[in-house]
């Protein structure tokens, strides 16, 4: 892994309009390269707006829309991760987010929890992802969990066995409950995650929110970027857009596992045979 300058466009989406919404990206990524950064980071449907509802099918692209060729020539000069409906094949729809670098498309995620309660409903719209999995990039070795993703505690292992030194997590996160320090409760909650992720499985930890209103519901920021023992290297600031950068570098990630050698000492075996018995356990099918 090598030292590298990170980004997070904390931006505010225009809800299903793309054109304005790609505008706003290539505003960010001529900033990110004026600045030197290396890898810049939207939120979760930076180019969409979150609640879609029946606009999914309109606003929704494929892997090689023309639309997308301003970003990917960008990525020449900074690496990006882009959060946008994808219409996969056989016009299936994900949330998704792409990894562009060197002119393409690298790497897309395909959000695999899609929440249903309270406010949520993206299963109704969408497909729900069937992968998550680590990918090589010029910086590192990466992974990209979309929001609900990095609630689920075997998502962050996945990407860490499989080798990420850095876990990007795009989010469109609305503000919920009281907070005390912050403006809601899940403010909070969402700061605890991430940074005992980091820690636990030394990695840096991106988490990349967006801003702004839609449907009622308020986007709380407060971006943030982990170290790999937890500690915030970097923190935006809440409600407001902001253009956070910070320095990333492969010495503090060895400094972090060889003082805490946890991914060492991983028992996949054990974790496999465990989730089979369970998986018995409740009548399903271990594979």
């Amino acid at each position: 892994m090598r030292r590298s300058r990170v980004a997070v466009a904390q931006i505010a989406p225009i809800l299903g309009d793309v054109e304005k919404n790609l505008a706003l990206h290539e505003k960010a990524a001529r900033e990110a390269i004026s600045q030197s950064v290396n890898l810049l980071v939207f939120p979760e449907l930076s180019l969409t707006g979150y609640f879609l509802k029946d606009q999914v099918t309109s606003v929704a692209l494929t892997e090689h829309a023309p639309a997308l060729d301003v970003l990917r020539n960008l990525s020449h000069r900074v690496a990006m991760v882009v959060g946008f409906v994808e219409e996969a094949p056989g016009h299936r729809f994900h949330n998704a987010a792409a990894y562009l670098e060197g002119g393409e498309i690298r790497h897309i995620h395909r959000k695999v929890y899609l929440p249903t309660y309270g406010i949520f409903d993206e299963q109704r719209y969408l497909a729900a992802g069937a992968q998550v999995q680590a990918f090589d990039t010029a910086l590192g070795r990466m992974a990209i969990l979309i929001c609900e993703d990095l609630w689920h505690p075997a998502t962050a292992g996945i990407a860490a066995w499989d080798g990420a030194q850095i876990i990007l997590c795009p989010s469109a996160s609305p503000g919920r409950g009281l907070g005390q320090a912050e403006p809601f409760q899940n403010a909070s909650t969402w700061e605890r995650v991430i940074r005992a992720y980091g820690d636990l499985f030394t990695c840096f930890v991106v988490y990349a929110n967006r801003v702004g209103y839609e449907d009622g519901a308020c986007f709380w920021g407060g971006s943030e970027v982990v170290g790999p023992t937890g500690q915030a290297l970097a923190k935006a600031r809440y409600l407001e857009e902001e253009f956070l950068v910070v320095e990333v570098e492969g010495g503090a990630l060895r400094r972090a596992r060889v003082a805490n050698p946890l991914l060492r000492d991983e028992r996949l075996e054990l974790t496999l045979q465990e989730v089979q018995r369970i998986l018995r356990a409740r009548g399903g099918d271990p594979g």
